[in-house]
């Protein structure tokens, strides 16, 4: 069963940036981000009724969580959607193989306990050698159309730069209110539902265009991406380890590469695999999957278990 959850994981996660292109098809990309997000926190908070899980009661857990909810769900949402405008879903499923270089970064600078090591600084260099690999600087001003994306690959950097921030944020503060993953996990899409409402009316404008494959996708993309996947890391995290669960991460780019392929008919340059090559190698140096001698250090930080996938 483990193993099914496993493979749901990295297909959910990895066919997120797939839906989100399709969702674009007739909606803004802030409409996007902002159904997925609401999508995503009915979804959980319908788990959390199912299971009679209950919401945290102090305050303060409340205010680190939004916190949480603006780094690791609301902005993310948003960069990801507007930079699928101009940058293939398969490259950008490449891009968010990113997020546990820029953790383990964050990790270093939020908590003073997790310092960096030798290795891992160089897992770290690695992976920005791997991402400039991926934007292949020698085709930026030969084609234009790789020269309109990179603004999209930058907005991509700033999503897994989020995520970085936000799961470190989460390992110092949050975590330490007691409440399991899928109640926490709840409370921040709530609260990032609320966010991204609010300003809705401001920033999420344009025509809607809907057909059953924007329905389809955008349901698939909130209800089963942005929520459902959120439970199934967790049981994985839980009856395997964050270490093992955590290396979903290698397959998510290799899905949404495919399906970028099939589905769309994404053209995929020679640099873009070869540098998301480049990033998982640096992420194995840097969390130990390589290189690492003792039993006791097997596994990678908790917080990467919980790596979000787009």
């Amino acid at each position: 069963m483990n193993v099914v959850l496993y493979l749901l994981v990295a297909l959910t996660w990895g066919s997120s940036f797939l839906f989100a292109k399709i969702g674009l098809d007739g909606l803004a990309p802030q409409q996007v981000a902002t159904v997925r997000t609401v999508l995503g926190a009915l979804t959980l908070v319908a788990v959390l009724l199912l299971t009679r899980r209950r919401w945290p009661r102090e305050p303060r857990v409340w205010a680190h969580l939004l916190v949480v909810s603006v780094f690791l769900n609301a902005v993310p949402s948003s960069l990801m959607a507007w930079a699928e405008q101009t940058v293939p879903s398969g490259l950008a499923s490449i891009y968010n193989a990113t997020t546990p270089i820029m953790t383990m970064a964050a990790l270093a600078v939020l908590v003073p306990s997790e310092r960096l090591r030798g290795r891992q600084v160089v897992g770290i260099v690695l992976g920005i050698v791997g991402v400039l690999v991926l934007v292949g600087p020698w085709d930026v001003l030969g084609d234009p159309a790789v020269l309109a994306s990179v603004p999209g690959q930058v907005a991509l950097l700033g999503m897994t730069a989020c995520y970085g921030v936000g799961l470190a944020y989460l390992r110092r503060v949050a975590v330490a209110s007691g409440s399991d993953p899928v109640t926490i996990a709840t409370v921040q899409l709530t609260l990032a539902s609320g966010l991204l409402l609010l300003v809705a009316p401001v920033i999420a404008t344009g025509p809607v265009q809907l057909d059953w494959r924007i329905v389809g996708a955008m349901l698939a993309l909130g209800c089963i991406g942005t929520g459902l996947a959120y439970a199934w890391n967790t049981r994985l995290v839980q009856a395997w380890g964050a270490g093992r669960a955590s290396t979903v991460t290698y397959l998510t780019p290799v899905v949404g590469v495919v399906l970028g392929v099939l589905v769309l008919g994404e053209h995929v340059r020679w640099n873009e695999p070869v540098g998301g090559l480049v990033v998982l190698l640096g992420i194995a140096l840097a969390s130990g999957v390589i290189g690492r001698r003792r039993a006791a250090a097997a596994a990678p930080d908790p917080v990467l278990g919980t790596v979000r996938h787009g």
